[in-house]
């Protein structure tokens, strides 16, 4: 007898959620056990749905469940896989709060600052060949890009996914990625009628700090770079001009000294 069936017709939502949940479960302990990995394709709904003791609904109802938390992908003609590559997080609860409390422009910038400005130091130090080279092709895509704003944008947050990569920490890694992916399906952030030389050129200069391993220079320039962006996107919804703060005016001062000291 089946899970559902224990439960019985008249509970069947309420069995179904709890199914799911069981379903979970078991591939989070597949995977604690190392019986699964990323890349490995999981059973057929069949077999699982046996092993498991529940019905086929709910065992979709469960997959379903692990798709939105980014654990497994479908692919069609295939099969069900365990995701490869750097880990995400489902963005929903993210999104969720957003639109419950209305993250303001300073409260998203003010996250990337604490993440993406250690990211870049820590990718200075630990970024291999694959990582760099990423970071390059973004570049190249963002000053090929220059008239498509739109465009330019999808290669500016590709290239802070590369660089928070590089860092070799997959939760750093995998909180960057999921908000720049919030960054880009929302369309908080525009860069109609910005300077996209001015930042394809900041964005190179983190590039070659990161490439010449200087971590501390690296962590400058994106510093740099995100207090100059969340400016232009102040300035741009409020149709004020907002004055550098002292945490810019430090950061550029710091710039100026390592510029001179590699120099």
């Amino acid at each position: 007898m089946t899970a559902n069936e224990h439960c019985g017709r008249t509970k069947r939502t309420p069995c179904d959620t709890a199914a799911g949940a069981q379903v979970v479960e078991h591939v989070r302990r597949e995977i604690e056990a190392r019986r699964l990995g990323p890349g490995d394709r999981l059973p057929s709904e069949r077999e699982l749905a046996l092993k498991m003791g529940v019905s086929r609904p709910s065992l979709r109802s469960g997959l379903r469940t692990l798709q939105a938390m980014g654990i497994i992908t479908s692919r069609r003609g295939a099969g069900t896989f365990i995701v490869e590559g750097p880990p995400q997080l489902g963005k929903a609860p993210l999104e969720f709060l957003a639109a419950l409390h209305g993250f303001t422009l300073d409260q998203m910038y003010e996250a990337r600052r604490m993440l993406e400005v250690g990211a870049a130091g820590l990718a200075a130090e630990r970024a291999t060949g694959e990582h760099t080279a990423g970071m390059a092709d973004e570049l190249t895509g963002m000053f090929a890009t220059l008239d498509d704003p739109k465009a330019f944008l999808r290669h500016d947050l590709g290239f802070h996914r590369a660089v928070a990569a590089g860092s070799e920490n997959p939760i750093v890694a995998a909180i960057i990625g999921t908000l720049t992916e919030i960054i880009w399906e929302t369309g908080r952030i525009s860069m109609s009628g910005f300077s996209l030389r001015e930042s394809a050129e900041t964005h190179r200069r983190i590039y070659e700090a990161i490439r010449s391993r200087h971590p501390d220079r690296a962590r400058r320039e994106m510093t740099d770079h995100l207090e100059h962006a969340r400016w232009e996107q102040v300035e741009k919804e409020t149709g004020a001009e907002v004055q550098p703060s002292s945490d810019r005016r430090r950061a550029r001062q710091g710039i100026a000294r390592a510029e001179g000291e590699i120099s």
